[in-house]
């Protein structure tokens, strides 16, 4: 067995005997810039009743050297994942101390050593189960406690935890820093950051409540932080959610850290929120992307309540949170920011990542059959985020927004600082509703698929089809033309659950089944609303409007039943004309996408010539200064790794020759610069030269990509075993090499490397951490024209981890889908 790969039952058998009353954790950082490869110091006491003789905590480090149990020495009995406890009383204390690892994967305590100026930064991500690699715990979600934490670490540090410094001694050179003991909370988000990070100070006020604010970032990118409007998103938030949920919020001050080399857009650790830095530009950014981190600031808000103050009991659970802070950034940054469009972005992207994963064969219900941590890990998926979120919709459609805020009031009020499972929240909701949500939640949470929704015309009647029938309420928008518009001339809203629903609809040029997006389904246009679409798409007034044909043209192109040539015509007669800059991002990266994947290969040139041309004239055409201008530059940048058509102009942007507004930042320099590496028009010699302009993080993993992406047998073959051999790469330098050996889709450079992923994926699975190893079982899986080898391996390894074998058949999946919509062209 393995030990570190905990279970549902033993984890229930183990909360059921074990009550938690206090845990201080000691952590000595004061070595990490000089020590990184000895790891650091770690001591933790835990006090605890139990029921049981015996038991265990988790630990995953370099060594356990002391194990002390209610006052006496015991021999240490570890096996590397786990410390057995033997002879325990009704009442114990519990001293272990070990040595820790520095991570490079973001797991655990990760070590990070800025080259734009040598300052070493440290900060702690640890869900589902990776606080075991800085402490000695009990890993699982419904053994909540209070922790205390106690740092060392080099005089100067901001040192940072969930709550605020209670003491600070500071000696030579050193500083201990003791924080205030936090209220109940499971191990998973508590947090630990620390290093010289550049603070901006803030402060929330409401009655006589008054939150201090922070906003951290490494001193090297203090220039891009952006901290007013952060700050100011933060208020909004703040706002909101103590209105929406009657709740102050609890957790004392509100740190939010952004940090390098983040595996994740954000983690809701209470009282110090962590996100990735890619939420801050280093240059031009669009409105879409400052939307996109206002929702992420608002999910992890919502997250001080749905998931720290009231948690599931175990991952089964997990939508209990990340559904629910999914809808609640949409809903928030709609009615309480700038960002009014949410749910614009939400129906057009995030509800695609949801359609996508729930056609897998491996989709599951929101509320999962989770069995140990491995399921859990790979379950933070589109279907716990995007469709759960897109269910609540429906949700608070069909019961109504008072209801469903005064369920959620009822539900922290009667569950707070403890753990749930879904007939908690249920039992609130169906209290407050007057409904019986039983047949509710049996339709929509404890299954799995879609329905498909479309509209069939006779003489006599018009009747709503519904494959895969769900019980929906939803509306049905008859849009016209006027003028040079496409408006709404009517709107009927009605409740579907059978397979075909007889209604009165009268004509229209363009009939949208599922207007304002209310519930979860892929809809089809029918033909003379797709001939309406064709010629006229980009004259919908309504952006939501919009966002549901996008989509619907998305969906019909991924089955096969749009062409995808024709899809990339739609694309380039309308995304030019795009207001809605969210919309034109998924657009265009969509449109890449069926380019690469679905467009059939003796096609493809020509289409991939096509895209570059048209991504060249928007950029042209495209407003100075525009948020549109900046993504159509992204996009050829893009593009230029297939197609080497505008390679000259490409070289003009970097030497300077640029449309008036374009912002080439370092970030897009890179894009187009790897372009030309690519396909061969630029070399080492040019990579250097800007990775010496850009001597930063960034900038180093940036140069390693582009290295890795030179068109030579040779430079592949080497990313490909730099990949899978070198340990000692950073999550971020894997995903470089990984890109660079996939760059610009040359399968005659990398097909040779097909069999040897399949004789390698079983044992990365065994000898790398999960996210490492993931990172290269789905990045490595080859695109090749047939199944035979990805099935013979599955036929072959009946045994492997259920989370690799899950993996494997989502890529095959994914390349089957891959070949049956080219066949179908």
């Amino acid at each position: 067995m393995d030990t570190a790969n905990l279970t549902r039952e033993e984890t229930a058998a183990r909360s059921a005997a074990i009550t938690v009353r206090g845990i201080r954790v000691e952590l000595d950082l004061t070595g990490a810039p000089e020590r990184a490869r000895a790891g650091f110091a770690t001591t933790t006491t835990l006090d605890f009743s139990s029921t049981s003789e015996t038991t265990w905590l988790d630990f995953i480090g370099l060594s356990v050297d002391r194990v002390v149990v209610n006052g006496e020495e015991r021999d240490v009995d570890y096996d590397g994942a786990r410390i057995q406890l033997r002879d325990l009383a009704a009442d114990n204390v519990v001293r272990v101390e070990g040595t820790g690892a520095y991570s490079r994967s973001g797991e655990g305590l990760h070590r990070f050593h800025d080259p734009a100026d040598g300052l070493t930064y440290l900060y702690t991500q640890y869900e589902p189960a990776d606080s075991r690699r800085v402490m000695a715990c009990f890993e699982q979600p419904d053994l909540k406690a209070s922790y205390t934490f106690v740092v060392d670490a080099p005089a100067g540090w901001q040192v940072l935890s969930n709550q605020s410094a209670s003491s600070v001694d500071v000696g030579v050179g050193v500083q201990r820093v003791e924080f205030a003991p936090t209220l109940p909370i499971s191990s998973y988000i508590t947090s630990v950051a620390a290093g010289p990070y550049t603070k901006v100070d803030g402060v929330w006020q409401r009655d006589d409540q008054s939150v201090d604010l922070g906003v951290f970032v490494r001193q090297s990118l203090a220039q891009y932080l952006e901290s007013d409007e952060i700050l100011e998103i933060t208020r909004q938030g703040l706002d909101f959610f103590t209105d929406a949920f009657a709740f102050p919020y609890p957790w004392g001050k509100y740190d939010q850290i952004f940090v390098p080399e983040y595996n994740l857009g954000a983690m809701e650790n209470p009282g110090l929120v962590t996100f990735t830095e890619s939420y801050l530009s280093r240059g031009a950014a669009t409105d879409a992307q400052r939307a996109a981190r206002a929702n992420t600031i608002l999910h992890e808000m919502a997250h001080m309540w749905f998931g720290d103050l009231v948690t599931m009991k175990w991952w089964d659970d997990l939508w209990l949170k990340e559904s629910f802070a999914d809808y609640m950034g949409a809903h928030a940054s709609a009615v309480a920011t700038r960002f009014h469009d949410a749910w614009v972005t939400f129906a057009s992207r995030r509800k695609a990542w949801a359609y996508q994963q729930d056609q897998l064969p491996t989709t599951h219900p929101i509320v999962a059959d989770i069995t140990d941590l491995e399921a859990a890990k790979l379950n933070f998926d589109g279907i716990t985020y995007a469709k759960g979120a897109a269910v609540l919709k429906q949700l608070v459609a069909f019961v109504g927004d008072d209801a469903f805020f005064e369920g959620a009031r009822r539900y922290f009020a009667a569950n707070a600082y403890g753990n749930t499972t879904l007939d908690d929240f249920l039992v609130q909701l169906s209290a407050v509703s007057g409904r019986d949500m039983t047949e509710w939640s049996r339709a929509w949470l404890q299954t799995t698929g879609l329905s498909t929704l479309w509209l069939e015309r006779t003489a006599d009647a018009t009747v709503l089809v519904q494959q895969d029938p769900r019980p929906h309420r939803l509306r049905i928008g008859l849009y016209d033309r006027v003028d040079d518009r496409i408006v709404r001339r009517d709107q009927i809203s009605l409740d579907v659950s059978d397979e075909r629903t007889e209604i009165e609809l009268a004509e229209a040029d363009l009939v949208l089944v599922n207007d304002d997006d209310l519930t979860y389904a892929k809809v089809r246009l029918d033909e003379r609303s797709l001939a309406t679409v064709e010629e006229s798409l980009s004259t919908i007034e309504d952006p939501l409007a919009r966002a549901l044909v996008w989509s619907s043209l998305w969906n019909a192109t991924r089955d096969g039943e749009l062409a995808a040539s024709r899809y990339t015509a739609i694309v380039r007669a309308h995304a030019p004309a795009e207001s809605n800059i969210g919309l034109l991002v998924g657009v265009l990266a969509n449109a890449a996408f069926a380019i690469r994947h679905f467009v059939a290969g003796d096609r493809r040139v020509d289409e991939q010539r096509l895209w570059v041309e048209a991504t060249w004239r928007a950029l042209q055409d495209a407003d100075a200064g525009s948020d549109a201008q900046l993504s159509w530059a992204r996009a050829l940048a893009a593009a230029s790794a297939f197609d080497d058509a505008r390679h000259l102009e490409v070289r003009a942007l970097l030497d300077g020759e640029v449309p008036e507004g374009l912002s080439v930042d370092p970030d897009l320099r890179w894009q187009l610069l790897t372009g030309l590496v690519t396909t061969g028009h630029a070399d080492v010699a040019d990579i250097d030269r800007e990775a010496e302009s850009d001597d930063t993080g960034s900038g180093h993993t940036a140069a390693r990509r582009a290295r890795a992406s030179r068109p030579e047998a040779s430079v592949r073959a080497d990313a490909w075993r730099t990949a899978w051999d070198d340990e000692s790469l950073s999550n971020d330098h894997l995903d470089a090499e990984i890109a660079g050996f996939r760059a610009g889709g040359r399968r005659d450079l990398i097909a040779g490397f097909d069999d040897e992923y399949f004789a390698r994926i079983a044992g990365v699975w065994r000898t790398r951490s999960i996210e490492l190893a993931q990172r290269l079982v789905v990045g490595m899986f080859p695109a090749a024209d047939s199944l035979g080898p990805v099935d013979a391996w599955l036929e072959e390894n009946p045994d492997a981890p259920a989370a690799l074998r899950r993996i494997v058949v989502e890529q095959r999946d994914h390349l089957a889908r891959d070949l049956r919509v080219r066949a179908a062209q």
